[in-house]
């Protein structure tokens, strides 16, 4: 007669501290959370805000263009009315005297200057009329790869742009 040996019953286990570690170990290898995955319920997703500083720049973004004859330190108020002012010297930089230029001069009754990057068409229209007391038809501008801005003038029928030209 053989007596055969019973495994002890997992009641039996869990009283005496052996079975719970157990348990506990191979709950850890496993990993355990309770955290699921978030539900969306809208289609947009906004970053979150972050601290908005204010600029403080080191210097200046625009640079001042040359000063005026009439310039004194103590009125600055007014040198600066006068540096932003777009007078017609300022305006108009040179006529340009290329080859193509001289073309458009005898075909087409136009003249082609240089002007400053930021004037802007009426600008160069009265700034010409005032310069060669002319009447401009249309202004076109275009502005070059070596950032120079270029304003072809065309003039009205009863003037001759060959003459103006030669002033």
């Amino acid at each position: 007669m053989s007596r055969r040996l019973t495994p002890p019953s997992p009641s039996s286990a869990d009283t005496t501290g052996k079975g719970k570690a157990a348990k506990a170990a191979a709950q850890t290898r496993k990993g355990y959370s309770k955290k699921g995955t978030r539900i969306h319920t809208r289609t947009h997703f906004f970053k979150p805000k972050t601290l908005a500083l204010k600029r403080a720049p080191v210097y200046e973004r625009k640079a001042v263009h040359a000063l005026p004859a009439e310039f004194n330190p103590k009125e600055q108020r007014d040198a600066r009315a006068l540096l932003s002012k777009m007078n017609k010297f300022r305006v108009v930089k040179y006529p340009l005297t290329t080859e193509s230029a001289m073309k458009k001069i005898e075909d087409h009754n136009t003249l082609v200057f240089i002007v400053d990057i930021k004037a802007n068409k009426r600008q160069i229209k009265d700034a010409v009329r005032e310069m060669y007391d002319i009447k401009c038809a249309k202004v076109n501008t275009l502005i070059r790869p070596d950032g120079l801005k270029k304003a072809y003038v065309r003039l009205t029928n009863d003037l001759d742009a060959l003459d103006i030209a030669n002033r």
